[in-house]
């Protein structure tokens, strides 16, 4: 068995495929993987803290310089 991601261009096209899997020629299935992603990426932004100033970044990225070479 073969598998594809088509990007359907013409609604006609849906149509057709539909007709392929009414002969139980091919099997359609949507993308979970797409909307998993999604679904994680709105879950992990939604309990993120405020963003950080420039200032506090510049104290970070001096206090890992520091840590990394002994100053």
């Amino acid at each position: 068995m073969e598998t594809f991601n088509i990007e359907i261009l013409n609604p006609k096209a849906k149509s057709i495929l539909k007709g392929l899997a009414n002969l139980n020629l091919i099997r359609i299935q949507k993308s979970k993987t797409t909307n998993e992603f999604s679904e994680l990426l709105k879950k992990l932004r939604k309990n993120t803290e405020p963003p950080l100033s420039l200032e506090e970044i510049t104290k970070e990225v001096e206090a890992v310089r520091g840590e990394r070479y002994g100053q």
